[in-house]
């Protein structure tokens, strides 16, 4: 089951394969459960999510907090265990610049990024999609570069894209590993 890669895949600076669907389709759980297998198959694996309401890591009267409102464009918190960096955006982005997320990925510590969302960018994905829902699919058949489609009912995909059983994420990791093997073949790295 080697996914075929669209021929006019963009080069990003770290491989990525995204996980794109419609709200409540499970996007997060299937990250959340590939994440333990591409870790025992050896893949450093990061995760850049799309929060499309926008967040907040930090708390009012933390001192990162008090920095940040104070007019600080970098806040850089770092413990032992960890280290976060936060950066204002001028907020007259419709959308945060993907290849430039993709850029803040240290690519000694990792192998792969697993994004969710940004449906709207040209970069490999997976649909994740639930009929039952009542949601169509938010990308895939109109986009070129969903390589696959996860989903929980026997739905018609004709090739190249393949159907990916939802409810089995070893299966799902099987897809991922083989398209991050097809990366590093069409690199002409051979992984260990």
């Amino acid at each position: 089951m080697v996914p075929e890669l669209p021929l006019h895949a963009p080069r990003l600076p770290l491989p990525v394969i995204g996980f794109v669907g419609a709200s409540g389709s499970g996007k997060t759980t299937l990250i959340a459960a590939l994440l333990p297998l591409l870790r025992a198959a050896g893949v450093r694996a990061a995760v850049l999510k799309h929060a499309r309401h926008g967040f907040d890591m930090d708390h009012p009267g933390k001192d990162s907090f008090r920095m940040r409102e104070a007019g600080a464009a970098q806040v850089l918190v770092a413990s032992r265990s960890r280290w976060v960096l936060q950066t204002e955006l001028d907020g007259t982005l419709e959308e945060p610049p993907f290849r430039e997320l993709l850029g803040q990925f240290d690519p000694r510590s990792v192998d792969l990024v697993l994004a969710e969302g940004f449906a709207g960018e040209s970069y490999p994905k997976i649909e994740v999609h639930r009929p039952a829902h009542g949601e169509p699919p938010k990308c895939w058949p109109a986009d070129p570069m969903v390589l696959a489609v996860a989903t929980d009912v026997l739905l018609d995909v004709p090739l190249p894209v393949r159907r990916l059983d939802l409810n089995q994420p070893g299966d799902v990791a099987r897809f991922v590993l083989a398209y991050l093997l097809t990366l590093t073949d069409r690199a002409g790295i051979h992984a260990a």
